[in-house]
């Protein structure tokens, strides 16, 4: 029996519901990509808003408008992101997410086919009317999404390429774009303030480690693929290793930005907080064992939490300063 049979998705697999179905798109998303977008879209905005001078009173008169359109828009782009490298990944995903609806069976290569496309062309549509600063971020991520995924380019094959893709985004372009957005929306300056390079040059680390780390718990199907990562070339303690330390630096730096009062922000908060953050991901890190596969899953997934919060953490100490 070929590979490639052995790891066909077994028949009488697709969806026969309504609930299904939604449920197998709500994992097609990737609903950890999807979160960190939504608090992506809402924390940008709450720091436009702490940095406007009269914040109470945009937040009752101005139109939430830009802040939906760019969810929407960003949503959409996300989907056509994940979506896409599945389409690409089906064999690989088969191997190390087989829960992955094309993997599994649940949706056809059509049907995947057919979210991707209409994603893609929302994300630009819901861009284009929602403003210029938005169009140029959505349309800039879709096409690093599309060369990561898709041949001939597939950047995804070289590692440095492959974290370069996704921190580039998820770091800078994400950050500048949605912020560049708000202030235009709101009829501000679109000088970048100190505050948004402060959590982009956070964020864009910590987007580095993730990059790194999602790699660990998927060595089987890319070896068999000829996927080269950091996993297979450095080993997967040596990039648990690197990640956790590239993710203290991020905490250790934003501490610092903290005492020495770099950025408009409440120091006691932002140092408290990210200390206790700092503690949780050491003591965390004890626990792990790179022998069990659903071990690295599950600090792959607290690693995104991680990110999640600082979405939360650092508007909020924006807007108490």
């Amino acid at each position: 029996m070929s590979q490639s049979s052995q790891n066909s998705p077994l028949p009488g697999k697709p969806v026969q519901s309504y609930f299904q179905w939604l449920y197998a798109f709500w994992k097609f998303s990737r609903p950890h990509t999807i979160i960190g977008t939504s608090l992506s879209v809402l924390g940008l905005y709450l720091i436009a808003i702490a940095i406007s001078r009269n914040a109470i009173n945009h937040i009752s008169t101005y139109s939430l408008f830009p802040v939906f359109g760019a969810w929407i828009g960003c949503l959409c782009g996300n989907v056509y992101i994940v979506g896409l490298n599945q389409l690409e990944d089906v064999e690989i995903d088969k191997i190390n997410k087989p829960h992955l609806p094309l993997a599994s069976g649940e949706f056809s290569q059509q049907t995947g086919q057919l979210i991707v496309a209409s994603t893609g062309i929302l994300a630009m549509v819901v861009a284009w009317l929602t403003g210029p600063f938005l169009l140029g971020m959505v349309a800039i991520s879709l096409a690093i999404g599309t060369a990561y995924s898709l041949p001939p380019i597939r950047l995804k094959q070289f590692p440095i390429w492959a974290a370069l893709c996704i921190f580039s985004v998820r770091g800078t372009i994400v950050n500048l774009g949605l912020y560049l957005h708000y202030s235009w929306a709101l009829q501000q300056s679109q000088t970048i303030p100190p505050v948004v390079w402060v959590l982009t040059l956070f964020i864009l680390v910590f987007t580095f480690a993730i990059a790194i780390f999602k790699d660990i718990p998927d060595m089987e199907g890319d070896r068999l693929y000829n996927i080269t990562t950091f996993t297979i070339k450095l080993g997967p303690q040596a990039v648990f290793n690197l990640s956790l330390w590239v993710i203290t630096a991020c905490y250790l730096g934003i501490i610092l930005v903290g005492v020495l009062h770099v950025a408009s922000v409440n120091a006691i908060f932002l140092v408290v907080t990210h200390l206790g953050l700092l503690a949780w991901l050491w003591l965390r890190s004890l626990t792990v064992d790179l022998q069990e596969k659903s071990a690295i899953a599950q600090f792959y997934q607290f690693i995104w939490k991680l990110f999640f919060m600082e979405y939360l953490i650092f508007p909020i100490a924006c807007l108490l300063a």
